[in-house]
């Protein structure tokens, strides 16, 4: 059977260039996938093909990451409200009325954001380690919430190693038992995007307006309570920046959802599962 082709494409979403990666027959069910930082949708490359004999499936970086345009701060308005207009948006100019979202990290609030608008077009949720209730923010978040209070040059600068070549490999090795399992070519890439000339400040405002999402997770609880989307949860159980009982808490909202967790010594034919 011939591996499924994927398309990698350039539109224009409100003045902004936006690439994003498509592949599966259209008029097949809908997956779009929403990545984390530091990262874009190279995370899903290997996923894409794997989906894409049964679904039409797409995959776009968020501005000011992978290969969609970084406007410069003045010209753009970074920060979540509106990368969730752009995918929306981008959707919309691609005729997908309808379509399930994977969402992982940044990608997560991006997605929910997207849900609370237009809740009649999302048909399920697949949630890979993307935080929606405070159960999930231990103390690793403490550096990030002195910022949200505080977003002077003080604690801005104390949290811009999360932006070096250290803080991304962490991103990639935290929790993991076998090293060698993962390519070091994936976090080479995240820090060629992250080292352009003002990404860092870029990112470093992304980061501020997290804060927002924190303020949305009640309104995120509703809509999942109102509309029920099919959901299943998948996390990784040694993660420290989102914790297992963020992934627990979905469940007093979306009881029908399926959680399963995995842990680096176990294969996925043995990932638990919890009800």
């Amino acid at each position: 059977m011939m591996r499924p082709v994927t398309y990698h494409r350039t539109t224009s979403v409100a003045g902004v260039k936006i690439f994003y990666r498509e592949a599966g027959e259209r008029g097949a069910p809908v997956v779009v996938l929403l990545h984390g930082f530091p990262s874009s949708s190279h995370m899903y490359r290997n996923l894409i093909p794997a989906l894409a004999d049964r679904y039409h499936v797409i995959a776009p970086d968020l501005p000011g990451f992978g290969l969609s345009e970084m406007p410069s701060s003045s010209d753009f308005e970074y920060g979540f409200a509106t990368f969730s207009k752009v995918v929306a948006s981008l959707l919309e100019q691609l005729d997908v009325e309808r379509y399930a979202l994977y969402v992982m990290d940044y990608g997560a609030p991006t997605g929910f954001r997207v849900g609370l608008a237009h809740p009649e077009r999302v048909t399920a949720l697949i949630i890979q380690n993307g935080n929606a209730y405070e159960n999930g923010m231990g103390d690793f978040w403490a550096p990030t919430r002195a910022y949200w209070a505080d977003n002077g040059s003080v604690n801005r600068y104390a949290v811009r190693p999360f932006l070096s070549l250290d803080g991304t490999r962490f991103h990639y090795l935290a929790g993991t038992k076998d090293e060698a399992r993962i390519d070091p070519a994936a976090w080479l890439y995240d820090q060629f995007f992250l080292d352009r000339p003002g990404s860092v400040e870029i990112q470093l405002d992304i980061i501020y307006d997290y804060r927002t999402n924190v303020t949305l997770y009640q309104a995120f609880h509703a809509y999942f309570r109102a509309h029920r989307p099919p959901a299943l949860i998948l996390w990784g159980k040694n993660d420290p920046i989102f914790l297992p009982a963020g992934a627990q808490a979905f469940l007093r909202d979306l009881p029908d959802a399926e959680l399963l967790f995995s842990t680096p010594d176990i294969s996925p034919s043995k990932t638990r599962r919890t009800r």
